[in-house]
This record gives structure tokens, sequence and C-alpha cells, in this order.
């Protein structure tokens, strides 16, 4: 069959993919390759575009708030990595070994995920203020209150604390469908031979779900590296510059000081260390399917 035979055979399947098409180019690669470009200039969208070479990168590279951002950034990563990724695991796998309510604790595990985030940054907001009901709870245990959203040590943790307990649901249901497709006969047989609950999950379930654990670890580094959200509405990065990410840093140099080639080149530096991993994520999901 000849490639116009081919293609008239599937015209209607290329013409329900045009409009994807259409929009993933316009709103994701055009945006993109304009970054690029505007990585090289000046950006006055007044008097016109000026080219600059390699001027903006070595602005943004000797802006000592560019290294804080970087520094803050890794440190938002590692709080995630330290205190979030591993509670959706051992949810569950928790979830996985009850034998009653499972279906309403899956649900109410999953309930934090679909409260809008203006809410949910007004909820703990009243959570962490000085005299609210966590701070409350610390006096009465006899101890200082905390600083939750001024104390420059306190902030960043407190910020992944809400997201962990917003977000770990999603991640909980994903690692609960790979780990209710192990056979049953394999926990069965380990109970036969005397194996208790934590043998059963060191020997089966873990080493079952390691290649789902490493490709959401992967997954989990490309989108707290893009960390903006909670840092902007909750403290604006602040106290003291102690929540400015690098994609909030990106905004303040578009947007607060209208320097849009800086930001530009920001971008581009951002999207060469995320296509690294978005290629190593790649191939750690390729050699799962296979």
């Amino acid at each position: 069959m000849g490639t116009s035979a081919r293609f008239k055979k599937h015209i209607w399947g290329y013409l329900f993919i045009v409009p994807a098409a259409v929009i993933f180019i316009l709103f994701l690669w055009m945006p993109i390759v304009k970054g690029f470009v505007y990585s090289f200039y000046q950006v006055d969208f007044v008097k016109g575009n000026t080219f600059v070479g390699l001027d903006n990168f070595r602005t943004v590279l000797h802006d000592q708030d560019v290294w804080t951002a970087v520094k803050n950034t890794l440190y938002y990563m590692l709080l995630c990595l330290l205190i979030g990724f591993w509670v959706p695991i051992v949810f569950s796998i928790a979830i996985s070994e009850l034998k009653r309510f499972q279906g309403f604790v899956r649900v109410a595990a999953y309930l934090p995920n679909v409260i809008p985030v203006v809410v949910l940054y007004g909820l703990w907001r009243w959570m962490y203020d000085p005299v609210g009901p966590i701070n409350a709870t610390i006096t009465q245990a006899g101890f200082e209150p905390i600083s939750f959203m001024t104390d420059t040590k306190w902030s960043m943790i407190s910020l992944v604390f809400m997201e962990t307990w917003q977000q770990f649901g999603a991640a909980m249901l994903i690692y609960l469908a790979a780990v209710l497709s192990i056979p049953r006969d394999l926990y069965e047989a380990a109970e036969i031979d005397g194996a208790g609950v934590w043998n059963r999950i060191r020997h089966i379930t873990l080493p079952f779900i390691r290649n789902l654990v490493i490709l959401l670890l992967i997954l989990q580094l490309i989108a707290t590296s893009q960390g903006f959200q909670s840092q902007f509405a909750m403290l604006d990065g602040g106290p003291n510059n102690a929540t400015l990410t690098y994609a909030l840093l990106i905004v303040k140099y578009a947007f607060t000081r209208l320097d849009y080639g800086a930001a530009s080149a920001l971008g581009v530096l951002m999207f060469l260390v995320l296509g690294g991993l978005a290629v190593l994520q790649h191939r750690l999901s390729s050699r799962e399917v296979n």
C-alpha cells in the first residue's frame, strides 16, 4: 500500500489529531522556542528587542539571588524527599493490609487533594498562626511556640508539610494499585512459611514496586524543582528570601524587574536541567514497560 493510500485510509484519525497538535505547538513549543530566542535579547516591547548575546546569562549567573534561589530549591527538593516521598508508600502498603474499611480509608486519604488551593492556604495560615491550633498544642505540651511563617528555619519546612498533607493521596493511589496487583499467592505462601508483616513487605512488596518507586522519584524531582505556587501565595519568597525558589525568581525577574531577557535565560537553564531529568525518566519508564 502506497503512502497516499495509507493517508486516505487514516485521514479521519489525522483530522482528530490536528486540534490537539495545534494547541500543543501554540501553547507549549512556541513559548519554549521564544524563550530560547529572548534569552539572547534585551526585550523591550516598546522600542524593540536588542541582541545582547550571552549577556543575560552572565547577568543571572552573577546575581546572588539566583544562587540563593538554587540553594533554596535544592533544599525544598530535599525536604520533599525526606518528609513527603515515603508517606504515600507507607500509606499504600498499610491500606493494602487492611481487611475492612479499605475503600473508606482510600477516599479519606485522597480528599485533601481536591481542596481548592485558596481554601488550603487559608486553612494552613490559620493552622500556622502564632495563636493557631498547632501552636496552642505545642504550648500546652510545655514548649515554646514556633513562628512557622516568619522564622527562616521553619518557613520552608512548614510549606513542605502543608503540600505533603494535600498531595500525597494521588501518589498513594498509584502505589496502592501497584501493591494490589501483586499476586496474592506470594503473600499466602509467605504466611504459611511463617513470614511476618515486615518480612512480607521487605521481600515481596518493595521488590515488586521498586521500579515504580524510582520512576515516581524522578517525577517528584522534576515537579519539586519547579516549586512556585505555595512559596508565592503563602510567603512571596520570604521571610528574608528563605522560600525564594528558582521558578519564583523567574517570575520576579519577568514581572517585578521587567527583565524578560534575563527571565528567559533563567528559564533556558532550567529547561536544560529538567530536560536531562526527563530523559532519565523516559529511560526508566521504558525499562518499566519492558
